[in-house]
């Protein structure tokens, strides 16, 4: 899955275990990437009932002080599988963050929807209040892989035609959802989808047209990106289809 590792180098869990944590301070508390990731899997493994661990991806980016990476659950629907997307920093460039949605398995896009749950700064109390954050967090994520199967459903039922894309491209594009250089990957994936699951013409294969062409976002905008073209999309739904 190479969705968050853009600009980065990707890394196993274990891997993340070696990278050395920043010096602690008064003000200024640091979490493990390695703890992170593995008290997220490991909560979500003891509330997600349905749900395994099918896989998961992880990514360092400026020689391992930020961290991203997605953890993906599968249950008995077969082409949407439930995913914890995350990030963390050692140089206090990013809150800790978790983001909840689908994960689609042919091509390991996310579909993510509300809005990234900053778990906390690092101050001095993090520890203290992450295992409890992770814990609502995760009962969170099972409501939202709901509500994003829901839309996913609901965007195979939108026919779209080319010009109804060409708009909605330049609706993302102007709200900087997408980059000039992203722009034409997602146009060439939607005329020639990479997946024959996305051939059909609606707004479900536009959609992930465009998270194609999302896995080159900046690391560190990646889950907001995601987020605003879920709300995007839908709330304008209307202005494609006409």
């Amino acid at each position: 899955m190479t969705l968050l590792l853009q600009g980065g180098q990707e890394c196993s869990l274990e891997d993340l275990r070696d990278i050395s944590l920043p010096v602690e301070t008064r003000s200024y508390k640091p979490v493990s990437h390695y703890d992170l990731a593995l008290n997220i899997a490991r909560v979500a493994g003891d509330l997600l009932s349905g749900f395994s661990l099918h896989k998961s991806a992880f990514g360092t980016a400026r020689a391992g002080a930020q961290l991203f990476g997605v953890l993906t659950f599968k249950n008995v629907n077969t082409e949407l599988g439930l995913s914890i997307a995350l990030r963390n920093s050692y140089d206090k460039s990013l809150s800790v963050g978790m983001a909840f949605g689908a994960s689609v398995f042919c091509c390991s896009n996310l579909a993510l929807q509300g809005e990234v749950l900053k778990i906390r700064k690092h101050t001095t109390n993090v520890m203290a209040d992450l295992e409890m954050m992770i814990i609502t967090g995760v009962l969170r994520a099972r409501t939202n892989f709901s509500s994003v199967v829901e839309d996913a459903e609901r965007m195979k039922g939108i026919d779209l035609v080319d010009d109804g894309a060409y708009r909605a491209l330049g609706h993302l594009f102007g709200h900087r959802v997408l980059s000039p250089r992203q722009m034409p990957v997602a146009l060439k994936e939607w005329h020639n989808p990479s997946q024959e699951e996305f051939e059909p013409r609606n707004l479900w294969s536009f959609y992930n047209a465009v998270t194609e062409a999302l896995k080159s976002s900046p690391p560190q905008s990646i889950l907001e990106r995601h987020i605003q073209l879920h709300s995007h999309l839908l709330d304008n739904q209307p202005r494609w289809s006409a």
